[in-house]
């Protein structure tokens, strides 16, 4: 994470001297599942299990756990040295995903359901989706998907997705990061196979928003501390990658409070670095939580996002 953050500008006056840690901020996590790993301990503040309808937390897979700490881990088991994004900001896990990582749509659109729900109650600001699906057109289940995760979007919620792994051919990323309402996340892959997935859409929408680094990010660890002596392990793809903006989301709404959707988004993409590569795979260009914090005043076109068409198959997974 150390190397993470230098690279998209995480360190500033913001994030060290005025100590915005994303604090009062809750973002919803709908994967695996989540532990009581020593870095969330306190501040995993809701839980549904859509999967086994179990009551107590857990996490079977590990993924949603090391997505979790990417996004908010205080790096208390590592001092400080894989601290998250957002040290502060709290999780409401939603688990929709099974051991295997795989899962069933209608457990899915159940924890949306449940997040709407407890939104106001709970007062929900972000929803982090590091899952998808490559589309067919005029799919069914993915039309439900979609119609779903832009209620989400509607009702206020930051809502941050992944562009998935079944990059970089154009017109690879996957359901639910094809939504024009939605932040899509890419990974850059400096070193390495390409596997982020790379735009336009079906509906000819720019895809992904952006890009984060997600090579080998060092997150939380499921397994520790009963099972594994390791507090942290490296995994890759744009699932690592997009808790990476949903954390810098909750800086910005801690310093913003009032901020909605649209508006964060507008700014994410002015605050964006320009990337090495075509917009199909970085979008708006590189994360600069510096400047994201800034949040200056110009308003990007929304019809900026329209592009040409291409499709996909059709696959349903976490990244």
């Amino acid at each position: 994470m150390k190397d993470l953050k230098r690279k998209i500008h995480y360190w500033c006056s913001d994030t060290m001297r005025n100590k915005i840690t994303g604090k009062g901020v809750v973002c919803a996590v709908l994967d695996t599942g989540i532990t009581q790993h020593p870095d969330l301990v306190g501040r995993i503040v809701g839980w549904k299990d859509c999967v086994q309808g179990k009551k107590t937390i857990y996490d079977d897979n590990g993924h949603g756990t090391h997505v979790a700490g990417i996004l908010a881990g205080n790096g208390k088991s590592g001092r400080g040295l894989y601290s998250g994004m957002a040290p502060e900001a709290q999780i409401f896990a939603v688990k929709v995903l099974n051991q295997r990582g795989g899962g069933k749509i209608r457990d899915v659109i159940n924890g949306i359901r449940y997040v709407l729900l407890k939104q106001k109650e709970m007062k929900i600001r972000i929803v982090n989706i590091s899952i998808g699906t490559l589309s067919h057109k005029k799919d069914p289940e993915d039309e439900l998907f979609l119609f779903w995760v832009e209620r989400l979007w509607d009702a206020g919620l930051v809502v941050v997705t992944a562009a998935g792994n079944k990059g970089p051919k154009e017109g690879s990323v996957t359901i639910p990061g094809n939504s024009r309402k939605v932040i899509t996340v890419g990974a850059d892959e400096e070193l390495g196979k390409k596997y982020s997935g790379c735009g336009p859409t079906g509906d000819c929408i720019k895809k992904p928003d952006l890009a984060v680094p997600g090579n080998r990010i060092y997150s939380c660890n499921y397994l520790y501390p009963v099972r594994s002596p390791y507090a942290y392990i490296p995994k890759t793809g744009t699932s690592m990658a997009t808790p990476v903006v949903s954390g810098a989301a909750a800086l910005v709404l801690q310093k913003y409070p009032d901020m909605c959707n649209l508006e964060l988004k507008y700014r994410l993409w002015n605050s964006c670095e320009k990337g090495r590569y075509y917009d199909q795979r970085q979008g708006h260009g590189n994360l600069h939580v510096e400047k994201f914090l800034e949040c200056q005043e110009k308003i990007l076109d929304t019809n900026e996002n329209l592009l040409y068409d291409s499709t996909g198959d059709k696959r349903w997974t976490r990244f």
